[in-house]
């Protein structure tokens, strides 16, 4: 049985009781229900009620616009609950900062501003402000590699490319969620970024080899728990078939490209006996296709919870998963030892961030505007000039007053459609003629003094790839192939770092790696002249190629 009073949970005996009392006194549908992390729509009141009524262990919540709307809903929950909730999030920072806290850079942006001393401070009021939402547990932070530029899915959501400029931001983001007593998660074991492609559409592979695979991500996840103690660590729907080749063989078979979140060898293997974890593992969100593809639904609740995730992450259909793992524990597919093992540990981090003492929102006050403050001028710092060659910044109305702006807005993937750019207004009131140009019509700069290419896609989800499409730009073969010289060009990627890939000869290109608003508007100042540009970069910009290209 794990031993809660030592590393990574460190539960006083009062904490290591209360487990031990909680789980004795709950029924056996509590137990299953408490193995769930349920994302709650808090505008749909019923079916809050409904999922209530089940009690699951964790939930996270969309929908809450205010601290008070997200109490008022968890205190429902617990009401309801034999334990209060783990209420969870992915304290990434950009878009994904809860309504009304001060904006933080993604993991790509801090890693820009290479301050680990910051971004362990910006954590710190993340955790903060996000605990007024009743946030306890932040899926954070993304410890996977930018090795492969075509990558969607790891880009802006990772510190960079150098595993040692990982590490130290890694670390300063734990200490700071754990300031405030926010549970932190290194995800994606066992590592992302070597595959191009997209995990919420087909399991990916990690191809290095175990040699290889130790200098990276192995050191990495050794620094998290020896030196970071995170408490909880998310599998991926990846593959890692040189460590299934020391279990099972050189010869290859399917199940050495088995993804880890129903891997056993690399969960109950590689995770804890080789790397010695001994916190909790939660699985990547279950419904996407790198696990779907593998077996049905029925099949993959009963396969996490064997491979050892103590908490399958989102569920479609709550009544009908618990139905599942009610038939598995009948029939012996599943044991009560094993979901029992799983809830201690869920138990062990609900003590570990005070839920033993059930939720208080009280928190100790912050100055709210020096927390504003900081947050601006880290915004501020993000934008990265890769190649200014024709000399062309600092821009001025005087000499670029009439600009073309081409852009299809702000790509999100939790949004139906691009939301809107604010960088046309904040151009306007800096004083250029700004003409948004109609996307999927022919780019003609006539009547223009520059071509502004501003896109704003930060990793995105189910994507696969982040590319630039020329025709669907230009709504036509012929002028998608057209690069005008009669008027200077200029682009800006709030987002996805890799753009000058494909436009090998754009003579001006920046990085600014978020797309928030205030993002925006660093980059106005710096293109006029009015900051500095001080971001660096934190992956190679020319994806291998010379910058002379």
């Amino acid at each position: 049985m794990d031993d809660f009073t030592k590393a990574p949970f460190n539960l006083d005996r009062e904490g290591a009781d209360w487990v031990e009392d909680r789980l004795a006194a709950m029924s056996d549908r509590e137990k299953m229900a408490q193995c769930f992390n349920v994302m709650l729509d808090a505008s749909d009141s019923e079916g809050c009620t409904r999922i209530a009524a089940m009690a699951p262990g964790s939930v996270a919540i969309r929908g809450a616009d205010t601290p008070a709307e997200a109490q008022a809903l968890i205190a429902r929950f617990d009401d309801a609950n034999p334990v209060p909730l783990l209420v969870t999030a992915d304290l990434e920072g950009s878009l994904m900062t809860p309504p009304g806290a001060s904006p933080a850079p993604n993991p790509l942006g801090f890693a820009a501003i290479d301050e680990p001393a910051a971004t362990e401070q910006m954590s710190r009021i993340m955790a903060h402000q996000a605990a007024h939402f009743g946030i306890n547990w932040s899926f954070t932070p993304c410890i996977d590699i930018n090795a492969r530029f075509r990558s969607a899915i790891v880009g802006t959501r990772s510190f960079g490319s150098d595993p040692a400029k990982i590490r130290r931001h890694a670390l300063a983001h734990v200490r700071g969620l754990a300031s405030e007593t926010c549970a932190a998660t290194a995800k994606h074991f066992p590592g992302e970024g070597y595959d191009e492609r997209d995990q919420h559409l087909v399991t990916t592979v990690n191809p290095l080899s175990m040699a290889e695979w130790e200098e990276t991500y192995g050191k990495l996840y050794r620094t998290m728990f020896e030196e970071g103690g995170v408490m909880a660590v998310m599998p991926g729907h990846i593959a890692l078939p040189s460590y299934m080749r020391e279990v099972l063989g050189e010869k290859e078979t399917e199940e050495h490209y088995q993804p880890a979140t129903v891997n056993r060898h690399l969960i109950e293997g590689l995770l804890r006996k080789r790397l010695g974890f001994r916190g909790i593992v939660v699985s990547d969100a279950s419904e996407m296709a790198g696990l779907t593809s593998w077996m049905t639904r029925a099949e993959s609740v009963v396969a996490m919870l064997n491979a050892g995730c103590d908490i399958v992450l989102f569920t479609s259909d709550f009544a009908y998963d618990l139905e599942v793992v009610e038939a598995a524990l009948a029939d012996g597919r599943l044991s009560w030892a094993r979901i029992e093992q799983a809830i201690r540990r869920q138990l062990a981090l609900k003590a570990a961030v005070g839920l033993h003492r059930r939720h208080t929102w009280e928190r100790p006050a912050r100055d709210r505007d020096a927390d504003d403050k900081l947050s601006r001028d880290l915004m501020r710092r993000l934008p990265t000039l890769v190649r200014d060659r024709d000399d062309l910044l600092p821009l001025s109305p005087e000499t670029h007053r009439k600009i073309l702006l081409v852009s299809k807005g702000v790509i999100f993937p939790f949004a139906p459609g691009p939301l809107p750019l604010h960088l046309p207004d904040q151009l306007r009131t800096a004083g250029f003629e700004v003409t948004e140009h109609d996307w999927g019509t022919p780019v003609d700069p006539q009547g223009h003094d520059l071509i502004l290419y501003c896109f704003a896609e930060e990793s995105l989800l189910t994507r696969g790839t982040i590319t630039l499409d020329w025709f669907a730009m230009h709504g036509s073969f012929k002028t998608a192939m057209r690069r005008p010289h009669d008027v200077p060009s200029l682009m800006v990627s709030f987002g996805h770092p890799y753009y000058l890939y494909e436009v090998t000869r754009m003579p001006c290109y920046i990085n600014a790696y978020s797309s928030h608003l205030d993002a925006q508007q660093a980059v106005v100042d710096a293109l006029t002249g009015k900051r500095s540009f001080e971001g660096k970069n934190p992956v190679d910009p020319f994806c291998g190629l010379p910058e002379f290209v």
